[in-house]
Formats: C-alpha cells, sequence, structure tokens
C-alpha cells in the first residue's frame, strides 16, 4: 500500500515535540532517560528527572522575559544539560538553536544577530568568553547563561544552577503551547558558499519526518540504548537521538569527545547506531588492524565474513535461507563474527545507518557481512534530514527509495527533487535563496545529481556544484573518486582535484589506526630520537615518518591503482600526495560530521596541489611525500 503525505499528516496532526515529550514522560517516568556519559559512575537521569529540569528551566526563562517567538542560542557539548535546555525553550513557545561549539566569536556574532537571539546558553570556558567577547555587538541579546559556573561568574552573567532553583511550569499546560506550525529550530548551514542559511523546521516538519521512518523501519525500537556524539547543529543528530529519542523513549548515554565514542560503544552496548562514515571506517580499520597481527586467524575471519555476505545479501532481497546455509552461518557467526561484534560493543545493535556523506560500499558490506545491519541514508537538512532510507531492502550502492509519504524525482539535468511534509520552510530572513531552493510547486532542489532505478532506488552520483569538469569537458564525481580510495586499508582520508586540469590527482592521508600496524607487520620502525604526540614510542613510527617511507608509499600507489580500477581512464587518479598529516573533524580540512572542506583544503595543500600538475606525468600514481 503506498502512503502519502497527507497520510502521515492526518496521523500527526495536532502533534508538536512538546506533546510527543509529554506523553512519553507520562508513559516512561522512571525509565533511564539520558546518560552523562558512558563511565559507570556517569550521573543519570530518568525521564520524570528530564521533565523536572526542563519544566524548572522552563520557569526560569519565563521569569527572564522569553515567551513565543523569541530565540535561544545554545553553545554546549553532547551532554544531558542540552536535552533539558532544548526543551525547557519549547515549553515556553520559543525556538532553540544550536551553535557549533567549533564557531569562533565572529560566527557566533553572526549567527546569534541573524536569529535575534534574545538569551545565549553557553558552557562556561572558551564557549563562554567567545559569547561574551561579541556580546556588545548583539544588541537582541538581554542574558547570558552560564553552564558548569560553580566558582561564579562574570558580572551581567547568569548561573545555569540558579535558573534551575526556579518554580517549574505546568508541563501539561506548557507542552500545549507551540502549535505544529510553530519553529521549532534553525539549523545553520556550514557556509562554504557564502555566508551561513538558517534552515527553518516547525513542529509539523519534525513530527511527521518521526512518522515517516518510524513506518520504514518497520518495527517498535522504543526504549532503544543509543550513544549520541555528533553535535546538535547537525540535523542528524538532533533528528536521531534528541527529537527521536524523546518520542519513544530512547536511552540515551551522551558522549562529548569524538575521540571516546568507541569506548562509548563498548560500555553502553546501543542497539541503534548512527554514525558519519569516518565513524564506521575507523572501526573497519581498527578491526582489519587487529587481525593483521594473526594472518591465520584473519584468513578464517574472511571466509566467515563471505559466507556472512551471502547471507546478508540473501535476507535483503527477501530470499529465504535453507536450513543448510542458516546452520552454516550459525556457526561461522558464533566461531568467527559474533566475537567482534562483542568487542565493539555492537553485538545488540538492531539497525546501523550512516548518512552525511558517500560511503564506500566495501565498508557497507563488511559490516552486514559482519551480521550488523548497516544501511545508508540520504538527505539534507532541508529534508528535517532523510529523504531516502532502507533498513531491511538495502541494495548496497544506492541510498535507498523515497521515505513513505516523500516524492522524489528528477530534474532534467538529473537534479534529486524532494515533496513532502518534511520539507523546510524556507531560509530565515532570506527569501531570495528560499525561492531558489523551493519553487513554486513545492520541490526542493537539493543540489544533488542522482540516478534512480525501476524500483525507485537512488544513487547519489555528487553535489551539483562539486562535481570536477576537467580541461576536456569530462564530469567526474570527486565523492566516488575519494569513496572508493578510502575502501583501501591504508588510506584514512582523501580529496580528490581536476577542475580546469587535464587529468586528476588527489590528497591522501594515512589511516591512523592501520597504518602503523601495517608497518610493524612489514618491519618498518620508528627513527631515533625522542617520543612525540604522533610517535609515542620509538617503535611506532608517527605518521610523517610513514608517508616518507618508500614501503609505504609504494603501497599507496598499488591502492591507488586498485581504487582507479572502478573507474575510466579519464576519471583515475594520476598523481597523489601522500601526507603525513592526520584530518581532524572539525578543522580546516573537515567539518563536525566529517566532510571535506574543499577550499580549506585546497588553500593549505596549494604548492602540493601546483606540483603534481607541474611535473610530467606518467602513466602511474606518484607521491610527492
Amino acid at each position: 500500500m503506498t502512503i502519502t503525505n497527507d497520510d502521515i499528516a492526518r496521523a500527526v496532526a495536532g502533534t508538536t515535540i512538546t506533546t510527543n515529550f509529554l506523553t512519553t514522560v507520562m508513559a516512561r517516568g522512571d525509565a533511564v532517560a539520558l546518560h552523562a556519559g558512558h563511565e559507570a559512575d556517569a550521573a543519570t537521569f530518568t525521564w520524570a528527572q528530564y521533565a523536572d529540569h526542563a519544566a524548572r528551566l522552563a520557569g526560569a526563562l519565563a521569569e527572564l522575559g522569553v515567551g513565543q517567538g523569541d530565540r535561544v542560542v545554545l553553545l554546549m557539548q553532547n551532554r544531558p544539560e542540552f536535552h533539558f535546555t532544548d526543551i525547557a525553550v519549547l515549553l515556553v513557545g520559543a525556538t532553540p538553536i544550536s551553535i557549533y561549539t567549533s564557531s569562533s566569536a565572529e560566527q557566533i556574532r553572526y549567527l546569534a544577530h541573524h536569529c535575534n537571539a534574545r538569551v545565549a546558553i553557553a558552557e562556561s570556558g572558551e564557549l563562554l568568553d567567545r559569547v561574551l567577547e561579541v556580546r556588545d555587538q548583539l544588541p537582541t541579546l538581554e542574558h547570558v547563561v552560564a553552564l558548569d559556573a560553580h566558582a561564579g561568574v562574570p558580572t551581567g552573567v547568569e548561573r545555569w544552577d540558579d535558573l534551575l532553583g526556579a518554580a517549574p511550569v505546568d508541563i501539561e499546560r506548557a507542552a500545549h503551547i507551540a502549535l505544529p506550525s510553530d519553529l521549532a529550530t534553525v539549523i545553520y548551514t556550514s557556509g562554504t558558499t557564502g555566508d551561513p542559511k538558517g534552515v527553518m523546521l516547525d513542529h509539523a516538519n519534525v513530527c511527521w519526518t518521526q512518522e515517516s521512518l518510524r513506518i520504514r523501519l518497520g518495527f517498535s525500537t522504543e526504549g532503544s540504548r543509543v550513544v549520541s556524539y555528533l553535535p546538535m547543529a547537525h540535523i542528524a543528530e538532533r533528528m536521531v537521538s534528541h527529537y527521536t529519542g524523546l518520542t519513544l523513549g530512547y536511552e540515551i548515554t551522551t558522549c562529548a569527545d569524538l575521540h571516546d565514542v568507541l569506548v562509548a560503544f563498548q560500555a553502553t552496548r546501543p542497539q541503534l547506531l548512527f554514525g558519519v562514515p569516518r565513524t564506521y571506517e575507523r572501526i573497519h580499520g581498527g578491526v582489519r588492524a587487529l587481525l593483521a597481527s594473526n594472518p591465520e586467524q584473519e584468513a578464517v575471519f574472511d571466509r566467515a565474513l563471505a559466507i556472512g555476505h551471502g547471507v546478508a545479501s540473501a535476507r535483503a532481497s527477501g530470499i529465504d535461507l535453507t536450513p543448510e546455509r542458516l546452520t552454516e552461518w550459525e556457526q561461522v557467526d558464533s566461531a568467527s563474527l559474533r566475537p567482534i561484534r562483542e568487542l565493539l560493543g555492537l553485538a545488540d545493535v538492531q539497525c546501523a545507518v550512516t548518512a552525511a556523506a558517500p560511503m564506500p560500499v566495501e565498508i557497507i558490506d563488511f559490516f552486514r557481512s559482519l551480521g550488523i545491519p548497516l544501511s545508508e541514508m540520504y538527505g539534507l537538512s532541508e529534508s528535517s534530514g532523510p529523504g531516502t532510507w532502507d533498513p531491511l531492502h538495502v541494495r548496497v550502492g544506492t541510498v535507498g527509495r523515497a521515505i513513505p509519504g516523500l516524492e522524489v524525482e528528477l530534474a532534467s539535468d538529473g537534479e534529486v527533487l524532494f515533496r513532502g511534509g518534511n520539507i523546510f520552510r524556507g531560509y530565515l530572513d532570506d527569501p531570495v535563496r528560499s525561492a531558489e531552493a523551493l519553487d513554486a510547486d513545492g520541490w526542493l532542489h537539493t543540489g544533488d545529481i542522482g540516478e534512480l532505478d525501476a524500483d525507485g532506488y537512488l544513487r547519489i552520483v555528487d553535489r551539483k556544484k562539486e562535481l570536477i569538469i576537467t580541461a576536456g569537458g569530462k564530469n567526474v564525481s570527486p565523492a566516488n573518486l575519494e569513496a572508493a580510495l578510502k575502501a583501501q586499508p591504508l588510506i584514512g582520508q582523501a580529496c580528490a582535484i581536476g577542475d580546469d586540469q587535464p587529468y586528476l590527482v588527489a590528497l591522501v592521508v594515512l589511516d591512523p589506526d592501520v597504518a602503523p600496524v601495517w608497518a610493524a607487520r612489514h618491519g618498518i620502525e620508528a627513527e631515533p630520537g625522542a617520543p612525540s604526540l604522533d610517535a609515542p614510542s620509538l617503535d611506532a613510527p608517527s605518521l610523517d615518518a610513514l608517508a616518507c617511507d618508500e614501503r609505504v608509499v609504494a603501497e599507496v600507489a598499488h591502492e591507488v591503482h586498485e581504487a582507479n580500477q572502478r573507474f575510466s581512464h579519464t576519471e583515475q587518479i594520476r598523481r597523489f600526495v601522500l601526507l603525513g598529516d592526520e584530518w581532524q573533524p572539525d578543522s580546516a580540512e573537515l567539518t563536525p560530521t566529517m566532510k571535506l572542506k574543499r577550499r580549506g583544503i585546497v588553500a593549505r595543500y596549494a604548492d602540493e596541489i601546483a606540483a603534481m600538475y607541474a611535473e610530467t606525468i606518467g602513466t602511474e600514481p606518484h607521491s610527492r611525500p
């Protein structure tokens, strides 16, 4: 049966984020809602405590004069206080807007000014200092509140702990203040092609999206364990762990540091898993590095993985397993695959999702073969997150079919178009760019080029504006090239370049987990010298040292050659630079969700790029470490 946009709209008519929250609190008051970290002694909060904190904060905000139509900006790490505060702002009819904690003082000034924020709530320390640095330039900002201000606060700053002492609002009444058409949040884009755009999402957008996802998933996830670790300023984390979490009563463990997320998985054993591609690439690299030290064990694992691949493919196609095949799967799973899932803390995962950037098909196949049901989702902030997704009937290499109720079409030039109840209400105070994204018939122009197969499965070619057009006029997808490169063992990151050039080149970064293990296995040791952060012991070469080693360069050249075999001659990487750097999330090279910042990368490595085009081209990729 086809489910329409109107069907979902009727199912969620009259509901809001806050009424959904109230329903969950009434039903699950004594159940654990939030863990402040994965450590055994981390503070925990029940749904009743969650509601009490939110109601008290709402009372305090009302005393500060915050009400319907006002905006409150939040600058804090991934922690329970975000959840309390976001809901508190909604309970007084205002709009909470999360800002990336990596934002500079000038970026904070721009965003707070653009949304006319009346209140800013920030963690004490550097984040608070950045707000105070630009406070005088924000005429609408009446109050600044400091989180973790145990030792006092500067003059004119209020303490979050003091706000908790306020009389709570009547949560049953407050939950009905917001209307479905009221602004629930504003998600600011990265601003890589101009000033950031404020994506306006209302309560109806969020509730419609949650209902569509619930239908598509096909089984109940109520009360599931989830690790929340991506920034709440990003729509993916906001939708997955916050909005859907408060509707379905998830037990959320917050993780403020991306470097701790794998340990958090091991400690909490999540049942639902959301991650950007780099999260899964790190796990894949760690498993491969672990097995590389024992070739015999690795060979047994690979044989089990091959059986797992056949089982995963059959299930995705709806094919029943024969008793013999099921027995074979259970044996290899018990002996080889489940122990790895247990080691990773992922043995209980019922659904795993990747989104936000292209994922190498080899990595998706690896997890599905391992017994972790990974699927790829595609969408934008402007579509409240998801647009296409198939968690069960997965076709690896596609991003699934339209979520229930959403229409998907391709424009004449292949651009992907969306129309449905999850589509945003426009960009805040920006009618010109709103009209560019939303046409008169309600279609969202995504800016991505795609292909639809006969069954409606979508394959994304690349960003319309990021397609490389070579000097010969060939259109090439850098994202597809980069995904193929990152699927190779030693390559952790890659950036393809070639606009208006005679051939394509790439900047390549070693995988920090796999490269040292590969080096040790091949007898590559550190040069004598003092230990450093990159090389904590003399037996562990730094990434910089490995990038200069001829044996490593030769192996990476082989891997680039292997990746090239998937593409035509004009699409292949002809030269590469092997870098000794490690690109970190939320840096000049990567966004907080680990997408490439192409402009920043090209600017930083301009000399290396120029050198690749200055030399006589050969038939094989070349490295200039």
